[in-house]
């Protein structure tokens, strides 16, 4: 299947070079757009400007955290996810949580959506299995 892709453009590259360069930029707008709708980035409500600093800089850390969950859900459908999605599918699940003095155990409904996915992060980032 033919994609024909044409930029008009003043730099003096080579096509592949030029291409290139557009295809970093529109993944980084990507990234900014994740960030912007995702997480609420632009939520700055707070009255004093270092509040609004703070906030800003827990977002970028949840971001970093995201990306950090989508690189363990490597093979499963999370791994080409948004944060958005992620977030959904990951973060957004109810759980029975048992305490001892020892664990912490998370049952999952039997028929979580998104329970095989959520199974094998949570492995990759150090859960044992029960």
């Amino acid at each position: 299947m033919c994609n024909a892709r044409f930029v008009v453009t003043n730099l003096r590259e080579t096509p592949a070079a030029v291409y290139a360069v557009y295809c970093q930029r529109g993944a980084m707008e990507n990234r900014l757009k994740e960030l912007h709708h995702g997480l609420a980035l632009d939520r700055t409500s707070c009255s004093r400007f270092w509040a609004s600093q703070f906030r800003v800089l827990l977002t970028v850390a949840a971001y970093v955290l995201l990306q950090t969950l989508r690189q363990q859900a490597h093979g499963t459908a999370c791994a080409t996810a948004q944060v958005s999605t992620l977030r959904e599918r990951l973060l957004k699940l109810a759980v029975w949580v048992e305490r001892s003095v020892r664990r912490i155990v998370l049952h999952l409904p039997r028929t979580a959506p998104w329970g095989t996915p959520w199974q094998r992060v949570a492995v990759a980032v150090g859960a044992v299995p029960g």
